[in-house]
């Protein structure tokens, strides 16, 4: 439904049609309520009409290819689907943008809905990836370590959004320019309440507490506070998508705003002064693009270690019928012997 949905959308666009179509650059806003004039272009942008539609033909074409025939390879191409559909979503935008507007910044509401519709359909093909991958064994209940390198990665992860994040944007709520010019944190206090600044402040470093999971028991236990769900294990995926999703997210809103900010500087629209007037706002780029990659690694560690060992259970069970009979020689005759006496 929603591949159907998308290329339906783009085709009324390629008929003329404007409806939830924006024009409006999120770097730039002019009137983003209206769209930005979007009722006024007349040749659509290629990847937002003939390109979305091809796009959306060949996931339809996977679609069909992972429920007819499942297994190893339509279970990769959803994965790399989802994969796209979600940095295209730019979900990292949404947690900041979302209570921007709800707070009553004027914000484009087409544009934020279209992501929106992106994300879920990333998850729809994570869905689908996991339907349509091959059976492996059964997880075996119970606790797994982790190892020790992915507890130190967790801490990374857990450290960078609170140094590199809330402590700065915590200043600046307070009113400190620390890194930044002034007129740069007037405008800030000018286009954000305080509210909504707080909540940008505390919510990265709030979630990313959940990594510390990826590495305790309440991980991959449900602890015994939880009604229902006490002492059962949790569902791998329930842990890994999120958390691959959001170090993926991360990872490419760190690359891709560096290389933005190099083609600025080499262009000249940004100059050397500024960077260094404004550092603290250049370093956050470093602090998201860190902060994806060790929550990669402590996502791959979790997933390693709680991985199912298939034939896990059988192989125990042959490896018991093998075994070879230990008991002594003379025990075994005694016992022969004493078999026609306890059946007389």
């Amino acid at each position: 439904m929603f591949v159907v949905a998308e290329v339906i959308l783009r085709a009324y666009w390629l008929a003329g049609g404007r409806w939830a179509y924006t024009a409006c650059d999120r770097t730039n806003l002019v009137d983003p309520t209206g769209g930005c004039g979007a009722n006024r272009v007349e040749t659509l942008p290629f990847w937002a009409g003939w390109g979305a539609v091809g796009v959306g033909a060949a996931l339809a074409v996977l679609v069909v290819c992972a429920g007819r025939l499942p297994g190893r390879y339509p279970a990769a191409g959803s994965w790399a689907a989802a994969a796209l559909l979600l940095v295209l979503a730019f979900p990292l935008h949404l947690l900041f943008e979302i209570p921007a507007a709800l707070a009553g910044r004027p914000s484009d509401w087409r544009d934020l809905g279209a992501r929106l519709a992106l994300g879920t359909g990333g998850l729809l093909f994570i869905g689908l990836a996991n339907a349509s991958a091959p059976r492996r064994g059964t997880r075996e209940a119970g606790y797994r370590p982790v190892p020790r390198w992915t507890r130190r990665w967790a801490y990374v992860a857990v450290a960078l959004p609170v140094v590199g994040w809330a402590v700065p944007h915590g200043l600046w709520v307070l009113g400190v320019p620390f890194g930044i010019p002034q007129r740069q944190l007037e405008d800030t206090h000018r286009d954000l309440s305080t509210w909504t600044g707080a909540a940008i402040t505390l919510v990265p470093p709030l979630a990313g507490l959940l990594v510390l999971g990826l590495t305790q028991r309440w991980g991959q236990q449900f602890p015994r506070w939880v009604p229902g769900l006490r002492g059962r294990p949790v569902p791998r995926l329930l842990a890994v998508i999120p958390a691959g999703v959001v170090a993926l997210t991360l990872v490419t809103y760190g690359v891709l705003s560096s290389a933005v900010l190099v083609r600025q500087v080499l262009a000249g629209h940004t100059h050397w002064s500024d960077l260094r007037e404004g550092w603290a706002v250049t370093a956050t780029l470093l602090v998201f693009l860190c902060w994806g990659v060790a929550l990669g690694i402590t996502t791959a560690g979790y997933a390693s270690t709680t991985r199912p060992r298939s034939g896990a259970g059988h192989g125990h069970a042959l490896s018991r019928s093998r075994r070879p009979d230990l008991t002594p020689v003379s025990a075994r005759k005694i016992g022969a012997k004493a078999e026609p006496d306890a059946d007389h």
